[in-house]
């Protein structure tokens, strides 16, 4: 169809969301059938229906996405009490590979050349749901108002 553009599943509040929060948690299925959860600093959005991070120290999650590649990903910035749970399935990319080569820039520009840069995890997310504070619905707070009391909880600069 002409003009028809797909929309893809990452928004822009989702991209919003994992840039703000700067620590996301991802989940895999160990062998013998446990969840295994992992914090990844790295998480970025490729585009809009790939999440990507670099596998720096994460011997036990790739073991894992090379074995059954579905996981989730949970990524909720702790001042707006909101964020969002990604589910999905993993590809690994190696040297080589764009996908690879763009998130170790990343990593270098981030973080300097000290850094492993084993393989990029290309996620392909099928889904993507909310994750909200009961504060909202419960204590009927918007976001500023909790922005401001969990900042100052925390002993915070309030962000403008």
């Amino acid at each position: 169809m002409k003009g028809w553009a797909a929309v893809g599943i990452i928004t822009e509040d989702m991209r919003k969301i994992i840039e703000s929060a700067r620590l996301a948690f991802v989940a895999t299925v160990c062998e013998d059938g446990f969840p295994n959860l992992s914090p990844k600093g790295s998480l970025r959005v490729y585009d809009d229906d790939h999440l990507v991070f670099m596998n720096m120290a994460s011997p036990t999650t790739v073991a894992n996405l090379r074995r059954d590649p579905r996981l989730e990903v949970n990524v909720v910035d702790f001042l707006l009490r909101r964020g969002y749970r990604f589910r999905g399935s993993a590809e690994l990319r190696g040297e080589g590979d764009p996908v690879y080569a763009s998130s170790r820039r990343w990593v270098l520009d981030t973080h300097g050349p000290d850094y492993p840069c084993h393989e990029a995890v290309l996620i392909q997310v099928d889904r993507a749901l909310p994750v909200v504070s009961p504060a909202y619905t419960f204590g009927h707070w918007n976001e500023d108002d909790l922005k401001r009391a969990w900042s100052d909880k925390y002993g915070l600069p309030h962000a403008r």
